[in-house]
């Protein structure tokens, strides 16, 4: 059977059941979904919101590059990789990351591999916004 994956970016909030429903295949034994959710700190200072800006076309290219690459280093059967833009809030799902492999080992391996990939190659900008009312443009650390 051929890999499968599913690389988005939008403004519309991530549906993690229908990433884990492309994520199900008998063949796979392992099977990781990583959800990266905006939190209420960054550095010890209290964020109410985050932006996210994408240069989208790019952004679906590069995915579907690290899709790819994970998909010859480990093998895997099914792929996700989503990361949403626009204004999301504290609590809200930023970008998920999800792979099935026939083990759970190689499941680990890739997805913590497909998001640190994520946050150093994909053209996506994250604009912080503080409680005390100024706000910031953040790099995309690991």
């Amino acid at each position: 059977m051929e890999m499968i994956a599913w690389v988005h970016v939008a403004p519309e909030a991530i549906d993690t059941a229908a990433i884990d429903r492309h994520l199900e295949d008998p063949a796979s034994g392992g099977r990781v979904l990583f959800e990266g959710v905006v939190r209420d700190r960054h550095h010890d200072r209290p964020v109410l919101s985050l932006e996210y800006e994408a240069y989208a076309e790019m952004a679906v290219e590069q995915l579907r590059a690290i899709a790819s690459t994970m998909t010859a280093r480990w093998p895997l059967r099914r792929v996700a990789i989503v990361h949403r833009v626009g204004q999301l809030l504290v609590g809200e799902i930023a970008v998920v990351i999800g792979v099935a492999s026939p083990h759970r080992a190689e499941a680990f391996e890739a997805c913590r591999y497909g998001i640190d990939a994520v946050k150093r190659e994909v053209p996506i900008w994250k604009h912080e916004h503080y409680a005390d009312g100024t706000s910031r443009w953040q790099e995309n650390d690991c």
